[in-house]
């Protein structure tokens, strides 16, 4: 009887983190193409300006991502099955990869904001 309303809770945790993963997703996509009709109706289509509409939408991606995690850990532990498994630590790659990359373009951004800032700061003289 426990084992079996445990069993129901998890599923319903499960299902319910997976739907926000879903709309934190669907979220970032439309705030994503957005800022790309933006830039093109204010044509501004230089890199740098597409460069930033990237990164937040990877950020979103990645939040997304992480709460798909959670979901498919919550469904492993409920039915441990290979293919489960094996679809988790899918996930988990996929995540870490995309996390390392985009934290490295972060980085790499926060840099190249910091140069251009003590390049156009004014010297005293």
């Amino acid at each position: 009887m426990i084992e079996g309303a445990l069993r129901t809770a998890a599923e319903g945790a499960s299902l319910a983190i997976g739907g926000v993963a879903v709309l934190i997703v669907a979220w970032g996509s439309i705030e994503a193409a957005i800022g790309c009709i933006t830039l093109v109706l204010r044509q501004q289509t230089g890199h740098g300006a597409r460069k930033v509409v990237w990164r937040r939408y990877g950020v979103w991606l990645l939040l997304g991502l992480e709460f798909e995690l959670a979901a498919d850990i919550i469904e492993t532990v409920i039915s441990p099955e290979w293919m489960d498994i094996a679809q988790l630590g899918a996930i988990a790659v996929i995540r870490t990869f995309l996390n390392y990359f985009l934290e490295k373009d972060l980085e790499a951004a926060v840099r190249e904001g910091e140069a251009s800032m003590r390049l156009s700061a004014p010297r005293a003289s």
